[in-house]
């Protein structure tokens, strides 16, 4: 059992094997989904559906670290260091930790090519967020890609390779660490994706200056199994998938959501933390 928040140790958080959270989830009630996208710095507005919070367990994923495999569960947890000294320094991100994710996601997926085609450091605290023009935590249930809007990140990335790359399997893989501080408050929870039916998602619109893409939502379904890893470390990642265009029973798609984590300590420290986003061939 885990006491309540402000009790508990941040070293008795990585002991306990579950904890009980609310994760924001959505109801389909007809109307269209969608978020209007912020500048950096600023809070997206999200409109359509019907908010769904429920209380849920999540399993601590530490003692099973190893088990986790990425055409499976849909994600990995590993541990990885970076030379990135500044991760609010862009030309290092784009001339260091590039580099670095592309080579751990062929490693861990086993692709032949991989094209790293966004980053986005996110924080919880807002005075850092609004000086720094990066963007909020997401603290609702989702999934970053769609059927539609895979292959299309693919088409706007690699134009005049598209065509003939969408013949072959692709995905797109991400990559989560914190870039500071261990992890105290609104961790990444990641839902194991042989427990997530494509019944449960749906299409939201992402709405930005010049560009309509599309994420899913995600509905509620007892049959989601949720995991996370305590105090996260910058020495460690996730490693996820939120496409991949083979069909043939593997991981095609990871839920994932930030959550307010009951055994924060007293006094947390917001959290800071780097995606990668990247397309995958193979």
């Amino acid at each position: 059992m885990v006491q309540a928040a402000g009790l508990v140790t941040p070293r008795s958080a990585q002991d306990v094997s579950t904890i009980e959270a609310t994760l924001n989830y959505i109801v389909d009630d007809g109307t269209k989904v969608f978020t209007i996208v912020a500048s950096p710095g600023s809070s997206d507005t999200r409109s359509g559906g019907t908010p769904d919070p429920r209380r849920v367990t999540i399993h601590n994923g530490r003692p099973h670290a190893k088990d986790f495999v990425l055409d499976r569960e849909g994600f990995r947890f590993v541990q990885h260091d970076t030379k990135v000294v500044d991760f609010y320094d862009e030309a290092e991100i784009r001339r260091v930790y590039y580099l670095e994710m592309e080579a751990l996601i062929k490693a861990e997926s086993g692709a032949k090519r991989v094209v790293v085609f966004d980053h986005t450091l996110r924080t919880a605290d807002d005075e850092l967020r609004e000086s720094k023009k990066i963007r909020e935590v997401v603290r609702r249930v989702h999934n970053d890609y769609t059927e539609w809007s895979a292959p299309q990140r693919v088409r706007d990335i690699l134009p005049d390779e598209a065509e003939e790359l969408l013949k072959r399997r692709f995905a797109i893989i991400q990559v989560w660490r914190p870039i500071r501080h261990p992890v105290e408050t609104y961790p990444l929870a990641m839902a194991d994706a042989q427990t997530l039916s494509p019944n449960d998602m749906i299409v939201s619109e992402r709405r930005a200056p010049g560009r309509i893409g599309q994420t899913y939502a995600i509905k509620y379904n007892q049959a989601h199994k949720w995991f996370w890893f305590p105090r996260m470390r910058r020495e460690e990642a996730y490693v996820f998938k939120v496409f991949d265009s083979e069909k043939n029973g593997r991981a095609r798609w990871t839920a994932h959501t930030a959550f307010d984590d009951p055994t924060a300590p007293p006094n947390a420290r917001p959290r800071e933390s780097i995606e990668i986003r990247t397309l995958a061939f193979f």
